[in-house]
């Protein structure tokens, strides 16, 4: 049966991405309008940017890609692991340029605890979308756990850099800075 549904999802995907995907001009300009609003540190109704550029990043420009983004998701979130592989693997193999499908791909490896093919896939979105600061969190996240604590640092605070509101970024930059002694790097 998963060898059916595999199949079903690879033709799927071939069948409804075969359009290359790219950010329209619009789009691109909105993100990074958003972005720009997130980074000022007095920013009151920063759940509502964030929320607002998260769905705009998780629109592809294509109704196939987002469906199996969409699938790829349920299936993590009801901890179907085998389906969001399959789901989230026709994403990034048919729209290789959508930098969410990779995110979400590098989530589903991070909590299977597959640091590294989670990394891999972080290094994908951020070449898409450097200012992604889940997928830094997520890299400060494992590195920290891999006991890189100056790199973690690194990866935790451009996150905050880019999206100064979020606790468990601003929270994990202090972790590390008074385990580190408040070294500068």
């Amino acid at each position: 049966m998963r060898f059916l549904r595999a199949l079903h999802n690879n033709a799927l995907a071939a069948l409804l991405c075969g359009v290359p995907l790219l950010a329209s001009a619009q789009h691109s300009a909105r993100a990074d309008e958003l972005l720009d609003r997130l980074a000022q540190p007095d920013l009151r109704n920063w759940q509502v940017v964030e929320e607002e550029l998260l769905m705009l990043w998780s629109r592809s420009g294509s109704a196939s890609a987002d469906y199996l983004l969409d699938r790829g998701r349920e299936a993590l979130a009801a901890g179907e692991m085998d389906d969001a592989y399959q789901h989230l693997t026709a994403l990034t193999d048919h729209a290789p340029d959508f930098a969410e499908g990779w995110n979400a791909r590098a989530t589903l490896f991070f909590q299977s605890n597959r640091y590294g093919p989670s990394i891999a896939d972080i290094q994908r979105v951020l070449a898409l979308e450097p200012r992604h600061f889940g997928a830094l969190t997520g890299l400060g996240f494992m590195l920290e756990e891999m006991g890189e604590p100056e790199r973690a640092l690194e990866a935790f605070r451009a996150a905050q850099a880019i999206h100064p509101h979020r606790e468990e970024i601003n929270e994990a930059v202090a972790r590390i800075e008074r385990a580190l002694g408040g070294q500068a790097l």
